[in-house]
């Protein structure tokens, strides 16, 4: 039988999501903000629907026939959109068959820990704006499973790359730098991983807070020269962050420095594809596909100029 999901907001992830489909028949539908888009969404093997905060007919039938929903559209000031617009009151007389939803937030919203791990019973103290409305809208999800029959898992991301995203792209456009902050790491997830977690929750019906990263926190400078070596470019010169020009938003994520715990997740027995950046790049690098869809002999040196 022919399940059907409903990705609200379907961007990058959404898109390793649907072509990662073990082997099952999956209607999956999700949404964008422009019919620009609607080409792309096909191609990724996803019925394309608008969605501007207002349900159109189209999606309201989806959302009736949904099994499980996955959310991955920001939040704004004025709270999550989703969750106010299309998940409000009696969920379940509208979305009679929905068994799971999946709420997509972000390890920021832990904050600053001083370099120390970090795990879903850790406190939450997030420093930017975007953190802090993400924590707002994960406790407004965590409610809608309290009122509907069915259970939220709530994921939080660490950084996300992959193909199209990753350090050998940044070294082939010339913007790739290594700056060095002592005793900073950022905690990242290769976007095949995102896709298997959910997956793996959804065929669980598993609900509550995971963290979704790999196993290796790591400074962002030793990734990039990783990647130089892989691409047999020298690595660029490390630039001292407090010497550095950067964006103020760039500056606020070297504000928080934590490393963040992958064991609930693994308790569930979801087994990480890439559990460190260095089996992720040396994959897309020996596969080619290291620079997205369309790039797969760009395997070359000579490719980054």
């Amino acid at each position: 039988m022919t399940e059907n999901i409903v990705i609200l907001g379907a961007g990058y992830s959404a898109k390793a999501f649907a072509a990662a489909r073990p082997g099952r028949a999956a209607a999956i539908a999700g949404t964008t903000r422009s019919e620009d888009r609607f080409g792309s969404l096909e191609q990724a093997g996803m019925e394309p629907l608008l969605f501007n905060g207002e349900p159109s007919p189209a999606l309201a039938e989806r959302l009736r026939e949904a099994a499980a929903v996955i959310v991955s559209i920001p939040p704004d000031e004025t709270g999550d959109p989703v969750a106010k617009n299309l998940f409000f009151g009696d969920v379940s007389s509208r979305m009679p068959r929905l068994r799971w939803i999946a709420y997509l937030s972000t390890v920021g919203v832990y904050g600053d820990h001083a370099g120390r791990w970090v795990d879903e019973t850790s406190p939450c103290r997030p420093v930017s704006r975007r953190s802090v409305l993400r924590l707002e809208a994960e406790r407004e999800w965590l409610d809608v499973g309290r009122r509907s029959d069915a259970p939220v898992a709530v994921l939080r991301l660490a950084g996300i790359y992959g193909p199209g995203r990753n350090a050998m792209v940044n070294l082939a456009h010339g913007t790739a730098r290594r700056l060095v902050k002592p005793g900073q790491v950022f905690n990242r997830i290769h976007v095949a991983d995102i896709a298997g977690a959910l997956w793996h929750l959804m065929d669980q019906g598993r609900g509550g807070v995971f963290n979704v990263t790999d196993d290796l926190p790591a400074p962002p400078q030793d990734v990039v020269a990783y990647a130089a070596g892989l691409a047999g470019m020298e690595a660029p010169p490390e630039i001292p962050f407090d010497a550095a020009v950067i964006t103020s938003m760039a500056r606020s994520f070297y504000g928080e420095n934590k490393r963040v715990s992958n064991a609930a997740l693994k308790a569930c027995g979801y087994h990480l594809r890439f559990p460190d950046y260095r089996s992720a790049l040396d994959a897309m690098w020996a596969e080619g596909n290291w620079a997205g869809a369309g790039e797969a002999d760009a395997r070359s040196p000579m490719k980054f100029g």
